[in-house]
């Protein structure tokens, strides 16, 4: 019998006994041998160790504290949560527990009461999350102290070999000892990468933060080199979509071509669709080295300067990709609509295509509106792009009609130089050719995600469940505070549209839409069909962008064996499904992270040069200790400390939101302009130093 199990049964034991046992009397219920009685003793002991089981009267009895595994999540003031688990509720530890932690370590714990709240107390660490940090080095009486530069921030490492090196360095510390209650942590310096006045090192900090893979191993790249395409053979058994006028919309700045469209207007005055998606699947195959380093990383991650992409350049920027006048594999969409935009009949087939055009976004609306010098560039695509424009209204207003959410914030593109310095922050426009494409791309992911239901065959479903009641009953709350009532609040799609709609014109507009956005649950990858709230969607799964995303990949290996006919272990299946699904949720939760991190730090660094500027901002958060103001020109967010309201005492008023002037009766609430003027950056926060004007 093994360690593990041994001590599992000891528990379970001693949990259904009503009193404590002794040595002799665990032995015999647990029906063990004379030889045993030795690992008895070991796992017992240990289990001491790990307090989970204690002695009374010189009998064993299980610790009646709650005692849960999870992991942690640092915060740089010196405190933390711990996760324990989807659906639960994260549990505080104090900063001395935190003294011995760093963020992503597992531990197992116990969970006590302390003035009235669950408080962690650390039983043992079972796996450390990291052992390389990106640090600061500072020299403090004779050592060398390096001080992490992420939410580990309470933590101090010492190292040695540090003698050349300018205080203020940025370096990799590889962790040989971690902290102890009378030690603190120890290391080495594995890399230098450099100090900050000498070169901007905000996306390499993030890379090595992150872990994020900057190259690909060899066998995957010999695998990308020896890939080939025999367009002769593939003719015999793919549709022959070369003549087609079909082309690709993509932004400005883009290598990649997942998607290219095509359509026509029936004689009976419907809509034919055509969708075509670039068929990854027949080159990155199941089990290869391709698809083993693809799934790791999971997704294509962006950052501002590059983007680390999911698969080699070989396939991303070439073989794969739609690019115009080249013959490409793909896996069509095709569907017909009514003039109502009900869809008709629909088939999915692989095909090989020839783009006849790349457009830009940019482009596309300009031939909608009309632009003579891009109409005689291409004419062919103007009626094309007009009826394009015809259905996505129509799309729109079905999907509209339904109830799905349209959280359309705005966004503003980071631009940066050469060098990866940031040189501008633009606002990124989402107009009509945006809209067309991403209604044509839900379109095709809805078909997919019914046709493999309808097929019988599993699926990859791109899921999105109701939201929390008690998060929807706290937007309601903040709401309230701008004056919204709401008679009888609801659980349906329609509800959420109609809050947005109300808002729509006014001030507040952009927030309110961030606030609803905040209060809906994350959308996720799983076998299990739960529709898709926030589109008002009954099935949908992610088909449309397998050059960058590993679930559509899976949904394409799953479609081709649909439409084969191909026979499938569905248990098999499900099981890689649901281990699949939850761990490309948390590489997209990863992605999303970085590419956030990475643009909030350069846009702060970016506003170094606007320090002592005074611009409009919109209140985005009301605390007890200040205001959080978004900077409207660049989209950055900073604080107001309340130490700088001097003119008057203000109150906090928790429930609705707003400080409150004692004297004045002046009030600061949620969604307030606000005129502010930059005083300083924390770069490494991310974060504005902000006053009032």
């Amino acid at each position: 019998m093994k360690e593990a199990e041994l001590e599992g049964l000891i528990l379970k034991l001693l949990r259904k006994s009503k009193k404590p046992l002794s040595f002799e009397e665990i032995m015999r219920r647990l029906g063990l041998e004379e030889k045993q009685r030795k690992a008895l003793k070991k796992a017992l002991k240990k289990l001491r160790e790990e307090e989970l089981v204690l002695i009374d009267g010189g009998k064993y009895k299980v610790e009646e504290e709650e005692v849960v595994v999870g992991k942690v999540i640092a915060y740089p003031a010196g405190f933390g949560f711990l996760e324990v688990g989807e659906g639960k509720k994260d549990i505080y530890i104090p900063p001395f527990e935190m003294a011995y932690l760093f963020s992503g370590d597992t531990i197992r714990a116990r969970v006590v009461e302390y003035k009235g709240k669950k408080e962690i107390r650390v039983i043992k660490v079972i796996k450390r999350g990291k052992s390389e940090i990106v640090c600061k080095l500072l020299r403090k009486r004779k050592r060398c102290l390096c001080l992490p530069v992420d939410e580990n921030q309470h933590q101090q490492i010492v190292v040695k070999g540090c003698d050349e090196l300018r205080d203020g360095s940025l370096v990799v510390v590889k962790i040989e000892k971690f902290p102890t209650k009378s030690e603190p942590a120890s290391g080495v310096i594995k890399e230098v990468l450099g100090h900050p006045e000498e070169k901007n090192l905000t996306i390499e900090v993030i890379i090595r933060k992150y872990d994020l893979p900057t190259s690909y191993p060899e066998e995957v790249l010999r695998e990308a080199e020896g890939l080939k395409v025999d367009f002769q053979e593939e003719l015999k058994r793919r549709r022959d979509l070369r003549n087609q006028l079909c082309f690709t919309i993509d932004p400005e700045r883009a290598k990649d071509f997942d998607d290219a469209v095509a359509i026509e207007k029936t004689p009976e005055g419907q809509y034919r669709l055509w969708v075509h998606i670039a068929d990854v699947s027949h080159f990155v195959r199941e089990g290869s080295a391709l698809g083993r380093e693809a799934f790791k990383r999971g997704f294509t991650f962006y950052l501002p300067d590059r983007a680390l992409h999911m698969l080699p350049e070989r396939l991303a920027g070439d073989l794969c990709s739609l690019k115009p006048d080249e013959d490409r594999l793909a896996f069509t969409c095709e569907m017909l609509f009514d003039t109502d935009g009900k869809l008709i009949e629909y088939d999915i087939y692989e095909s090989v295509i020839r783009s006849k055009a790349r457009l830009t976004y940019r482009e596309a609306l300009q031939l909608i509106v009309g632009d003579p010098a891009l109409e005689r560039k291409y004419p062919q695509l103007v009626e094309p792009l007009r009826l394009m424009e015809d259905l996505y209204r129509i799309l729109s207003k079905v999907r509209w009609e339904r109830g799905s959410i349209d959280f359309d914030l705005p966004e503003a593109e980071l631009v940066v130089d050469e060098y990866g310095e940031p040189v501008a922050v633009l606002p990124y426009e989402r107009h009509v050719a945006h809209k067309i494409i991403e209604h044509f791309m839900i379109s095709a992911n809805e078909t997919v995600a019914m046709h493999l239901e309808n097929m019988g065959y599993p699926c990859l479903y791109r899921v999105h469940e109701k939201p929390d009641p008690q998060k929807v009953e706290n937007l309601l709350e903040i709401l309230a505070g701008l004056g919204y009532k709401v008679k009888k609040p609801s659980l349906s799609p329609k509800f959420f549209q109609k809050i947005i709609e109300d808002f729509e014109g006014r001030p507040e507009e952009n927030l309110v839409r961030f606030l609803t956005l905040r209060s809906m649950k994350r959308a996720h990858y799983s076998p299990h069909n739960l529709g898709h709230f926030g589109l008002a969607s009954e099935h949908y799964a992610h088909f449309t962008s397998p050059i960058r995303r590993y679930p559509d990949l899976i949904v394409h290996r799953l479609l081709k064996k649909a439409i084969r006919g191909e026979d499938i272990d569905h248990e098999k299946t499900l099981t890689y499904l649901e281990r699949a699904g939850e761990y490309l949720s948390a590489q997209e939760r990863l992605a999303e992270e970085v590419e956030r991190e990475a643009i909030d730090r350069l846009k702060a660094r970016f506003m170094k040069a606007h320090v002592g500027e005074e611009f409009d901002g919109i209140i985005t958060g009301v605390m007890s200790f200040g205001l959080f103001v978004e900077v409207q020109d660049y989209l950055v967010e900073g604080l107001i400390s309340i130490s700088t309201l001097t003119e008057d005492q203000y109150i906090y008023d928790e429930p609705s939101h707003r400080l409150v002037g004692v004297r004045t009766g002046k009030v600061f609430r949620l969604g307030d302009r606000v005129k502010v003027k930059v005083v300083g950056v924390d770069e490494e926060r991310a974060r504005l130093e902000l006053i009032l004007v």
